[in-house]
């Protein structure tokens, strides 16, 4: 698969940006488990292509995980969706957690096109033209959906009493 000589970049390139890529995914994703297998595949596709990733391979494999991740979307758009088991039993979180479980419900709920620019732009710090293209799309769709996805997350995030004093 990588050349003998290659092996030691590949490896210490994985080591360094593994990390990273698994938090994208799960950003993108939302489950622990998906995001490490969405990282493991894109791993495998950037190593089998390794002659021309090794000039930017965070970049490449940043772009194969949201490629899997788009096909994901996909492909859970097509299931009935999965309703979490109500439990009887609760358990005491942090207000931190709290505040981060609220977070990743209501980014949940964003379209996953929008979902995918404040994952690339704001936790993996990307330009809007290294967004674009992670993402295959255009500076101008990244910049409007952008723009959708933090108008569409504040609202979902607004305390009601905020909302019904707009509607007054």
């Amino acid at each position: 698969m990588i050349p003998r000589r290659d092996k030691r970049a590949f490896d210490e390139f994985v080591r360094a940006s593994s990390g990273r890529l698994v938090r994208t995914a799960y950003l993108l994703c939302g489950d622990r488990g998906h995001a490490e297998d969405l990282v493991q595949t894109a791993l495998l596709r950037t190593a089998r292509r390794w002659g021309s990733a090794r000039r930017q391979p965070e970049a490449y494999a940043r772009r194969v995980v949201v490629n899997l991740a788009k096909d994901r979307w996909r492909q859970l758009g097509r299931r009935p969706s999965e309703a979490p088991i109500e439990s009887d039993f609760s358990i005491p979180v942090s207000d931190g957690l709290l505040d981060r479980d609220e977070l990743m419900r209501a980014a949940r709920r964003l379209a996953p096109g929008q979902r995918a620019v404040l994952v690339l732009r704001y936790f993996d710090d990307l330009t809007v033209e290294e967004t674009a293209a992670a993402l295959g799309c255009s500076t101008g769709t990244v910049k409007s959906q952008t723009s959708r996805a933090l108008e569409n997350l504040r609202a979902a995030l607004a305390p009601e009493k905020e909302i019904a004093d707009v509607d007054r």
